[in-house]
């Protein structure tokens, strides 16, 4: 590895750690503002963990950042409410009951006077949510605006209807050659004359301006069609007679489907690809394609164990939609800086990188699950449910959700978390995700 390739590698992995720090300040400040605009005393607004390397005191927050770019958070007062009796602290011979009465603490540290109005459980329940909702909702306003600025100015490598290349015979897609053999026929693009340069611009009698509508066409396509191509600046008529061969399943979105074959009308043509910037409503559509695309790979997370297993203590291949760490992430980041592209290439696929990276800390944050914001969410939302039951029936109200009775389970669930990041960690290590 030369000089230059690790400079680059090493300036990559800064930029996306600069990237990583700011997604992150970005959410805590989705935090920090709306719990002041409700009132709520916020002593502490940190980026990163472990030891503090700068700070500083504005009013009654001290911002600061950390050693370690892992996270961040603010801490405000009185997250959970006191116990059944009223008191703050107590104490118990049950580990899980200890759990519940040190986070019932830790809670209303730094308790000032003038502070009991200030109690972020004597909030109303819409304006927790609100507070909670606000971080992970900075990430996602973060990743939408980065891909639509990227695909609106840059856009996307798209094929197109112009000819790179003409096949000279058929060959199944589904056999592993690319080489002509005796026997094998002319492939139709080549009898009918088709060159590379020409433009398809109508294929059986109908118009055609994308790819992929010229790809269904062709494989529904089995005898005899008319095609018009744009030649030179004029318009040249061919006929071709498609056949019948096995070409690459695509899925509903018009995906390859790997290593699945169909029997289709096949013309024997290469396309030519290009960067096309997408309109707004193109890249409306592309983002709520990421965001179903991001739900489900959280939902399959669990069925990717087994190869991040292989993978980091095996000789297991890495798949390329293996989950990926901090650390993956900003290899990949250090991989696109070496990459011979343009430097537009490279800023737009960082600045994707980090759309991706913000789109993830949104749809991860919004699990129901404690201690991430989405946990505090329910928690907020159940008490609102309990309150305007018991108004609707004319009973007692109940009174505060102690979210901290599920401090226990949220331990529970921060050492699964904390064990996937670690088997994640060593295989972004070992047996690293890559783009070349």
């Amino acid at each position: 590895m030369s000089l230059t390739t690790v400079l680059l590698t090493i300036l990559g992995i800064a930029i996306f750690a600069v990237g990583l720090l700011f997604s992150i300040a970005w959410h805590e400040l989705g935090h920090l503002s709306t719990a002041k605009l409700f009132g709520i005393r916020v002593p502490q607004y940190m980026v990163g963990f472990g030891p503090t390397i700068w700070s500083r005191r504005k009013g009654d927050t001290e911002y600061g950042i950390k050693a370690i770019p892992a996270g961040g958070y603010i801490r405000m007062i009185g997250m959970f409410p006191p116990g059944a009796d009223g008191r703050v602290e107590a104490r118990s011979t049950s580990p899980w009951r200890s759990m519940i009465e040190d986070a019932r603490s830790a809670a209303f540290e730094e308790l000032e006077p003038g502070d009991e109005t200030r109690l972020f459980y004597t909030r109303k329940p819409w304006k927790r949510v609100i507070v909670m909702f606000a971080g992970p909702f900075m990430n996602l306003v973060l990743a939408v605006a980065i891909f639509l600025g990227v695909s609106m100015t840059f856009g996307f490598q798209t094929q197109t209807t112009e000819v790179a290349g003409v096949q000279k015979c058929v060959i199944s897609q589904s056999e592993d050659r690319d080489k002509c053999a005796k026997g094998d026929p002319v492939s139709p693009a080549k009898a009918a004359g088709l060159r590379e340069g020409d433009k398809i611009v109508s294929f059986g009698g109908q118009r055609i301006d994308d790819w992929e509508t010229l790809s269904e066409r062709i494989r529904d396509t089995i005898g005899p069609a008319v095609i018009v191509v744009e030649r030179d600046g004029q318009e040249l008529t061919l006929n071709a007679v498609l056949k019948k061969n096995s070409v690459a399943q695509k899925d509903s979105d018009g995906q390859v489907v790997p290593d699945k074959f169909v029997d289709a009308g096949y013309l024997g043509f290469a396309a030519r690809t290009e960067i096309v910037p997408l309109s707004f409503g193109d890249s409306v559509v592309r983002i709520g394609d990421m965001i179903e695309n991001g739900v489900d790979s959280i939902i399959a997370l669990p069925s990717k164990i087994p190869d991040l297993v292989d993978a980091a203590f095996s000789d297991g291949e890495r798949a390329d939609d293996s989950p990926v760490g901090v650390v993956g992430a900003a290899r990949i980041g250090g991989e696109v800086m070496t990459l011979d592209v343009p430097a537009q290439n490279q800023v737009a696929m960082m600045l994707f990188l980090l759309a991706g990276f913000n789109l993830s800390l949104f749809l991860f944050n919004m699990l129901p699950l404690l201690p991430l914001d989405g946990g505090h969410i329910a928690g907020a939302l159940w008490e609102s449910l309990r309150r305007n039951v018991a108004r609707v029936f004319r009973r007692p109200d109940p009174g505060p959700f102690d979210v901290a009775k599920l401090m226990p389970v949220a331990y529970v669930v921060a050492g699964i978390f904390i064990c996937f990041t670690l088997l994640v960690l060593v295989a972004d290590i070992v047996n690293p995700v890559k783009i070349t």
